[in-house]
């Protein structure tokens, strides 16, 4: 049977937006485990994800201070199925990306990374699975807000970059 789970980055709430949308939510609530990449900024944050969702993935960020870094680790592992999943927030620049990750998580297969708000999904030389998903508050440069669907079954990982609509200034 196939694990889904709901990957997301970068929420910096409320600095980017004082809420998820509603449509995130039900994905958050209907999937079997969230990944979050960071960049929370707020413990608020945290403690909704923690209440809404069946299990929680998920690591720290730059820009997550106070007690935020005492509560997540710098690197979250877990293993779902056959899938060796690690999570962290920063990779550096995205030259050299591939090799840089091969070389430091040598005993994963598909590493979930954030910081930049820009979706990524590659597969380095050693066949390392990278994904960003990319932000769903604050898209800087990027033509939409975004979060993925990642289905796990046995060693298989798909994913679908979902693009939320623009916000409204109640949002």
């Amino acid at each position: 049977m196939a694990t889904t789970l709901l990957v997301l980055s970068d929420t910096h709430l409320p600095k980017r937006a004082r809420k998820l949308p509603e449509a995130l939510w039900r994905d958050i609530e209907a999937a079997d485990a969230v990944v979050h990449a960071g960049d929370w900024v707020s413990e608020e944050s945290l403690d909704e994800m923690l209440r809404r969702s069946h299990r929680l993935i998920a690591c720290y960020g730059n820009n997550d201070g106070g007690a935020l870094p005492a509560r997540l680790p710098l690197v979250a592992t877990a293993t779902i199925e056959q899938v060796r999943l690690a999570v962290i927030h920063e990779t550096g620049a995205a030259a050299g990306r591939e090799r840089r990750m091969d070389e430091q998580f040598p005993d994963t297969d598909l590493l979930v990374f954030g910081h930049s708000h820009i979706p990524w999904d590659t597969v380095t030389p050693r066949g390392l699975r990278l994904l960003n998903p990319g932000s769903p508050t604050d898209r800087r440069r990027q033509p939409f807000c975004t979060y993925l669907r990642v289905t796990v079954d046995g060693a298989d990982v798909a994913s679908e970059l979902v693009r939320l609509p623009p916000r409204t200034s109640a949002a």
